[in-house]
């Protein structure tokens, strides 16, 4: 069962990496993204990074909507793009060249580089890896419906000890429009989720999921494998 950071990331596409590395599961680094993003916000150089408000630091080098809310603390990458109405609620790093765009709402989660959640999204006590997408209308769903703690259910539970944990995904995941991923989702490298489904529990790499019971395994090509075409 592929849920720890080694079989998710590749840290070297996120500031965030000092934190990750720190631990096994990816939710565990939840719990102490709020410090880390403080002790790191002021180590910015202040030739590449505005800090506008106490505790939100944005590359220069970043476009922000005018009517974006954005709340500490939170560091925002180069080239990274907030578009009107996004609401980061704190607790968020939104990593270089990534996009959070109209009305999407985003808390307590990590956004790797070139991630994408740029229309209607929800992203709570979430980890993106990089160049993840979420389609319009996507969002991870963090709290149980009894609000007990979350667990991880692939092979064998893995108990969070969380009571708000929404989805881990991997480099390369692309979520089709209007997903609902539930609590505690894991979704390995290079995944694909087709538009109206609704996730749970862990799901390997390289897959594509076209509903909730049926999940294939994807089929890379290579140019070698279509002759050199």
């Amino acid at each position: 069962m592929l849920v720890c950071i080694s079989d998710l990331f590749d840290l070297t596409h996120t500031i965030a990496a000092p934190l990750l590395s720190r631990f096994v599961m990816p939710w565990e680094a939840l719990d102490f993204l709020s410090d880390f993003i403080y002790e790191t916000g002021a180590q910015l150089d202040s030739a590449q990074y505005d800090s506008p408000a106490d505790g939100v630091w944005i590359a220069k080098s970043a476009r922000v909507a005018e009517n974006a809310v954005i709340l500490p603390p939170c560091i925002i990458g180069a080239r990274a793009e907030i578009r009107p109405g996004a609401y980061i609620r704190g607790s968020v790093i939104v990593g270089e060249d990534a996009v959070v765009g109209n009305s999407t709402e985003v808390k307590n989660a990590i956004l790797f580089d070139r991630v994408q959640i740029p229309h209607f999204n929800y992203c709570g006590d979430s980890i993106l890896g990089y160049r993840a997408h979420m389609g319009a209308g996507a969002i991870t769903s963090n709290v149980k419906s009894d609000k007990t703690y979350v667990t991880i259910n692939g092979a064998y539970r893995i108990e969070t000890g969380r009571k708000k944990c929404g989805a881990m995904l991997g480099d390369f995941v692309e979520i089709g429009c209007n997903c609902v991923l539930s609590p505690g989702t894991v979704i390995g490298r290079g995944t694909r989720v087709y538009p109206l489904t609704h996730v749970r529990g862990v799901i390997g790499e390289n897959q594509i999921v076209k509903s909730a019971d049926v999940i294939v395994e994807q089929r890379i090509y290579t140019a070698e494998a279509a002759g050199g075409r």
